[in-house]
């Protein structure tokens, strides 16, 4: 393997539709092979963290059912019980290689909270000093229907900001993403703008949350953090080790422009609390000039924050544009609605356009 790669952390997201075999059973092979690859990557100073589905297909399995519930309770159950079979095709192939993995749970909480999204970074950090690889899923056993990512390509995404890695690597059942008219592979992505989305199509799987869609969302949001990403097929022989060599065997998505970390926690982690509602000139202000937002400029307020509470910033329209950490209460952001002075409601630095 070659030694002069700069991708030194990498996110690995694992599918359902490809940690299970055609009778919907764990594919130990699989999870070996993919395994043997993280530990060659490891060997060579990589720090690789695995966000893996699959609990509730293991759940499926174990109970022998065929069809998924859509039950909340009913879910978490199998995530419960799938969960253990899970990590243990992971402890057995890791220990196969000679070495450690540890099972992370994460809800939205983990990421709204400034706090606990610290505190899980912190953690990760520290396995890998301990030279152990973070396997992270749902809390799905926990997670309420309001808290719920929805399916771990958000997940992975949102997992690959918090350690700032320098590479997403999307696993799937596909070779990437393909052009619908000609079906050829398209091989590199500036930008997921419109024409991209339009491309993907939604999964009919009965194990998947997710389908191409919730990948390239996922993957916008990493690339929007600064992060390239990979989407790629996981049963193919050494796919890791080619991707990480710049082989590009699958779809590779450009980053943008880095953001700062507190940034990117505003954007993508941290879950709203209400919104503000601006004038035409505090919206120009804002998404043209870079300014703070200023009292004078809110016509209104929905929802009920507190101090340091993440906000949405929306137009006359309504239309949500930028996200922010705002100073002051909901109650006292009315009291002082589009009266004149210097208050920044929300300071440019705890503010990003979405």
């Amino acid at each position: 393997m070659k030694s002069d790669v700069n991708f030194k952390r990498i996110v690995v997201k694992i599918g359902t539709s490809i940690l299970t075999d055609k009778h919907n059973h764990l594919d130990a092979d699989l999870i070996a092979n993919i395994v043997r690859q993280i530990g060659v990557l490891m060997d060579c100073g990589k720090q690789v963290i695995v966000v893996s589905s699959g609990a509730i297909g293991c759940g499926l399995d174990t109970l022998n059912l065929s069809k998924r519930p859509s039950d909340l309770s009913e879910l978490a159950a199998l995530a419960s019980i799938g969960q253990i079979s899970l990590m243990q095709a992971y402890q057995d192939a890791f220990k196969q290689i000679g070495k450690n993995c540890a099972q992370v749970l994460l809800t939205w909480d983990d990421f709204s909270s400034r706090k606990r999204f610290l505190n899980a970074k912190k953690t990760i950090n520290q396995l890998y000093k301990y030279q152990t690889v973070a396997i992270i899923n749902e809390n799905d056993s926990v997670s309420m229907e309001e808290i719920k990512f929805g399916d771990n390509d958000k997940l992975s995404a949102l997992v690959a900001t918090l350690v700032s890695c320098d590479l997403l690597i999307v696993l799937t059942d596909v070779d990437g993403l393909q052009d619908r008219k000609s079906n050829q592979l398209i091989e590199y992505v500036e930008k997921i703008d419109s024409k991209i989305m339009s491309l993907a199509c939604t999964s009919t799987k009965f194990s998947c949350v997710g389908g191409m869609f919730s990948k390239l969302e996922a993957i916008k949001i990493a690339n929007e953090s600064g992060i390239p990403a990979v989407l790629a097929n996981g049963r193919t022989d050494n796919i890791l080790i080619d991707i990480v060599e710049g082989k590009n065997p699958g779809t590779f998505f450009c980053a943008g422009n880095k953001r700062l970390a507190r940034k990117n926690w505003i954007a993508n982690s941290a879950r709203p609390k209400g919104v503000i509602i601006v004038d035409d000139g505090a919206k120009t202000a804002i998404k043209s000039k870079n300014k703070s937002l200023l009292g004078v400029g809110i016509v209104n307020v929905h929802g009920e924050f507190k101090e340091n509470d993440v906000v949405f910033i929306a137009d006359s329209s309504n239309k949500n544009f930028a996200k922010g950490i705002t100073r002051f209460s909901s109650s006292h952001v009315v009291h002082i609605k589009g009266k004149k002075g210097e208050r920044e409601i929300i300071h440019r630095d705890d503010l990003v356009i979405i």
